[in-house]
């Protein structure tokens, strides 16, 4: 079982509706957490060591999870998807999105390894 995390502001709209989607995979566990004060879920030291694979919405989050928890991502995978914060909890157009451009680094059946960007 791989251990995915989604990240995004505040933990309100695009990664709990990323958790939510991914849910249901069979070869994953998902969380979601926010990195501002503000979020329902915030990101922790706990939750950095759980997850196997980071995805982050915007490149701003990668530079505020980079500062705030370096020590905490030797060896971790962070995908920034490039999804800004235009939509709300599980919009159709969100969930095509996250869809899109999450499932290429998902496990394949075959392997049930991640996907390593560029390949």
């Amino acid at each position: 079982m791989h251990r995915v995390l989604f990240i995004c502001g505040k933990n309100k709209w695009r990664s709990p509706t990323a958790e939510q989607i991914f849910a249901d995979h069979p070869a994953l566990e998902c969380a979601s957490a926010g990195l501002s004060n503000e979020s329902e879920v915030q990101v922790s030291a706990e939750l950095l060591a759980w997850a196997d694979l980071i995805f982050v919405m915007e490149k701003e989050h990668k530079s505020k999870l980079a500062a705030g928890f370096q020590a905490h991502l030797s060896g971790k995978r962070i995908v920034c998807l490039g999804i800004k914060d235009n939509y709300k909890f599980m919009e159709p157009a969100l969930v095509t999105l996250l869809r899109a451009k999450v499932t290429p680094y998902l496990p394949q059946q075959s392997s049930g390894t991640f996907r390593v960007e560029g390949q």
